[in-house]
């Protein structure tokens, strides 16, 4: 998407996390570890990087693996106002800035996995389900405005799980395990969504966690959540009995 529009893709990959393949489509790459700040800067300056975006995510035990940080992460660290990762990667994004490298926001690279309002299944949602949803859904936007999680999971109008460190799919299967079948995994945006810092997204991974713990529905916020792997999510989804749903 991003070479379409005439940029040229210098990527820095962070280490078990990206994709082996993004070597093969980029024009420069580096492996970099998730606490290598330095590395990370200094691959970017030999390429000339004034602009970037950030794309995907780090597991948040790093930020407790203090023994792994280079000198540049642990003198960040020890500013921020608290270990949120809105709150790390809103440091980062100022770090990167005073270093002459300017964080875009991503979503012109992102528009074709937004998502308009509608039923996306050819499995509809029942009675049940939509009373979930209208049970959860602002109790979901709560929670990612506190900047705890971005996924709430709901059965019979109770919250059984709220997203924390451990991301959505984690969430999901801990909602399995603790209501069982028929849960609904309710995932939304923050309501001042800063597209630099988070982008919530679901996909097919998402969808086979759902269909491990045979849940009834995802419905998620359009608009504001991504949506990966789509026509292979929603065949998956209709194998399994469950509603997709984008909500305004």
């Amino acid at each position: 998407m991003a070479k379409s529009q005439g940029y040229a893709c210098i990527v820095a990959g962070i280490r078990g996390e990206a994709l082996p393949e993004l070597k093969l489509k980029a024009d420069a790459f580096e492996w970099v570890g998730p606490a290598e700040l330095v590395k990370l800067l200094t691959f970017f300056k030999s390429q000339d990087v004034r602009e970037t975006v950030l794309a995907g995510k780090v597991e948040p035990r790093v930020l407790f693996q203090k023994e792994s940080h280079d000198e540049a992460l642990s003198l960040l660290l020890a500013q921020v106002k608290d270990k949120t990762p809105s709150s790390v990667i809103q440091s980062l994004i100022g770090y990167l800035t005073s270093q002459g490298i300017a964080v875009k926001d991503p979503g012109f690279l992102l528009e074709a996995y937004f998502c308009p309002e509608g039923v996306l299944t050819q499995t509809p949602p029942s009675q049940r389900i939509m009373e979930d949803i209208a049970f959860g859904w602002a109790q979901a936007k709560v929670v990612a405005d506190l900047d705890i999680g971005q996924t709430v999971v709901v059965k019979d109008k109770a919250i059984v799980a709220v997203e924390g460190m451990e991301g959505t799919d984690e969430t999901i299967k801990r909602a399995g395990r603790l209501a069982g079948e028929g849960v609904v995994a309710i995932k939304v945006g923050r309501t001042q969504q800063d597209m630099r810092i988070d982008v919530p997204a679901v996909g097919l991974e998402t969808m086979r966690s759902l269909a491990i713990v045979r849940a009834a529905a995802l419905p998620f916020e359009a608009q504001k959540v991504l949506f990966f792997d789509k026509e292979e999510a929603l065949a998956l989804a209709d194998a399994n009995r469950i509603s997709v749903i984008a909500k305004e």
